[in-house]
C-alpha cells in the first residue's frame, strides 16, 4: 500500500498517532477487551475502529450508556492504559506513513495531535523510535472539544506556527478526517488493519 498525498504546498504535517504513526490499534483492541471483560461489558471490533480517535473517557461513558452499566470512567479509562502499556514492546510503525516521515523530517516541523493522552503518546513514540521526530505533541489534555472538532489540529498548527491551510493531516479516522476538514486542512487517509485485513473498502 502507498499512500498517495494531495497537491498542495504544505508547510508542516500534522499526525494522528494510535493507527497513523504507531500501528497501534490491534494493541489497544486487546487492551480495551481485557479492562472491559472485567465488568462483563462488549466491544465490537468494527465500532471499536468506527470510534477511533474518540478519547477514551467518552468511549467509556458511551458504552456505559448503551449497556446500562455504570463503569467507573477514570478507573477503567486507566486500566485500560495499563493494559496498554503491557503490550507496547510488540508495537511497530505504520511502515507507508513511516516512509512520508522520513521524506520529510528536516524539510520541515511535524507534529502529533491525538485524542489519547499525551503520556501515551510518548510511550508510543519513545517505544518505535521515533519521538524525537516531532516537534510538537497535542494530547487529549491539552484541548477541551475533541474531534471531530476541529480545535486540536488548530491548535497543532498554532504550536508549530504555520497556518491551518498550509498543513497536511495524516489519519487513520472518519473523526480525524472530519476534524481536519473542519480545520480547513487537506487530508491524508492511511487505512485501519481492520479495512487491510477484510479488504473493506475505506470511507471517510
Amino acid at each position: 500500500m502507498k499512500l498517495t498525498l494531495p497537491a498542495g504546498n504544505f508547510r508542516a504535517y500534522l499526525f494522528d498517532c494510535d493507527g497513523t504513526v504507531a500501528d497501534s490499534m490491534p494493541l489497544h483492541y486487546i487492551a480495551w477487551k481485557k479492562a472491559l471483560g472485567e465488568y462483563n461489558c462488549p466491544f465490537d471490533e468494527e465500532l471499536f475502529y468506527e470510534w477511533g480517535g474518540k478519547p477514551p473517557k467518552d468511549i467509556i461513558t458511551e458504552l456505559n450508556r448503551m449497556n446500562g452499566l455504570h463503569m467507573p470512567v477514570e478507573l477503567t479509562a486507566d486500566r485500560k492504559e495499563t493494559f496498554y502499556y503491557a503490550l507496547l514492546p510488540q508495537l511497530k510503525a505504520v511502515p507507508e506513513v513511516l516512509e512520508h516521515i522520513e521524506l520529510a523530517h528536516g524539510k520541515f516541523p511535524f507534529a502529533v495531535v491525538s485524542g489519547s493522552t499525551r503520556e501515551s503518546v510518548i510511550n508510543s513514540l519513545t517505544t518505535i523510535g521515533l519521538l524525537d521526530r516531532f516537534d510538537a505533541i497535542v494530547g487529549a489534555e491539552d484541548y477541551k472539544r475533541g474531534k471531530p472538532a476541529p480545535d486540536a489540529f488548530l491548535l497543532g498548527a498554532e504550536r508549530l506556527g504555520i497556518p491551518p491551510q498550509e498543513c497536511l493531516v495524516f489519519e487513520d479516522t472518519d473523526l480525524g478526517i472530519q476534524a481536519a476538514t473542519a480545520a480547513g486542512m487537506a487530508w491524508v487517509r492511511v487505512p485501519s488493519p481492520l479495512e487491510r485485513r477484510t479488504g473493506s473498502a475505506v470511507h471517510a
